[in-house]
């Protein structure tokens, strides 16, 4: 009798015991955490090395700045409201209008200006924060994506994770929003994560509540065959990013913003493995390569051509 550990390892699936212990924990600096948990601090650090990110309206850090909100605001009809420190997904908020003093989720649901404020407050709290810390509520640009995504997004903006190992990127899906997720593109709230060809940029079937999806729950579009614009330029995005943090094991995420192009959203120290399940690949093979190289290129485009010839190689053996 074969176990199903041993099917899972000679599939190269990376479990999350192993992730923890022979990646996260050996290529992750515990001091280095700081740079990509708070989202304040990953948005200074990419500016400065010219990387695109969604542009910042302001920070409320006390119960007594709610107060400002609307003068913080200003004209902007839409925006999205995000912990500092969340992880997840957890207390992200997006508004997508304003009608006659309420606010409107991506959802379609509308909230009052008190509700707003109160969901501000319990960011403030720490009830989404890393350890329940208090925290600090980001109010920023909200993405219009880019119009590819439109058949297979339910209400809320796609976003594309890259895991990258000491800087090589080494698998990619898009994250599609459901109804199910309220318009989050967060695969533990019900997302759909469609894996990614690496070497066209292809898009394929997917994974959505650990079960295998070919069409996306809400629109019933189909997944596969959505070639994403400019590819190679969203790998060598994620590649750099490795340049801000220099953490080994980072998860990398992205959006396509119609008017701006690629804009990174947030880094990620731990990110998690359903990435395997929405590409039927396991992550193994191509980090134990990288693992054994005696040395990684430090240019990110040539680190980006290492990652698709391990690829190529491993999919011809």
């Amino acid at each position: 009798m074969r176990w199903p550990g041993t099917i899972l390892r000679e599939a190269g699936i990376l479990s999350m015991n192993q992730r923890n212990a022979d990646f996260i924990m050996l290529n992750n600096a515990r001091r280095l955490y700081p740079l990509v948990d708070d989202k304040l601090k990953t948005k200074e650090l990419a500016k400065r090395a010219g990387i695109a990110v969604p542009a910042l309206y302001g920070v409320i850090r006390t119960e007594h700045a709610i107060n400002e909100l609307d003068a913080l605001l200003g004209e902007h009809k839409s925006f999205v409201v995000k912990p500092a420190h969340g992880s997840g997904g957890n207390g992200i908020l997006v508004i997508t209008d304003r009608r006659q003093g309420r606010f409107v989720k991506a959802s379609g649901s509308m909230i009052s200006r008190d509700e707003l404020g109160h969901h501000i407050s319990n960011i403030l709290s720490g009830m989404f924060s890393l350890g329940g810390m208090p925290d600090q509520a980001m109010i920023e640009y909200c993405v219009q994506f880019d119009p590819i995504f439109e058949d297979v997004a339910f209400q809320g903006v796609p976003d594309i994770r890259t895991i990258v190992f000491r800087g090589v990127p080494v698998a990619s899906m898009v994250r599609l929003p459901t109804r199910a997720s309220d318009g989050k593109a967060n695969l533990h709230q019900g997302a759909v994560g469609a894996g990614i060809d690496m070497a066209s940029g292809q898009t394929q079937s997917g994974v959505c509540q650990n079960a295998r999806v070919s069409t996306h729950p809400d629109t019933g579009a189909a997944l596969a065959g959505i070639g994403i614009p400019g590819w190679e330029t969203l790998l060598l995005l994620a590649a750099r990013c490795y340049d801000l943090a220099a953490l080994g094991y980072l998860g990398v995420d992205v959006v396509l913003d119609r008017e701006f192009g690629p804009l990174v959203l947030e880094l990620n120290a731990r990110p998690g493995l359903s990435i395997q399940l929405a590409n039927r690949r396991g992550l193994l093979p191509a980090l134990k390569a990288i693992e054994g190289m005696e040395s990684i290129p430090t240019a990110a485009d040539e680190r980006v051509a290492l990652g698709l010839d391990l690829l190529a190689g491993s999919a011809t053996s």
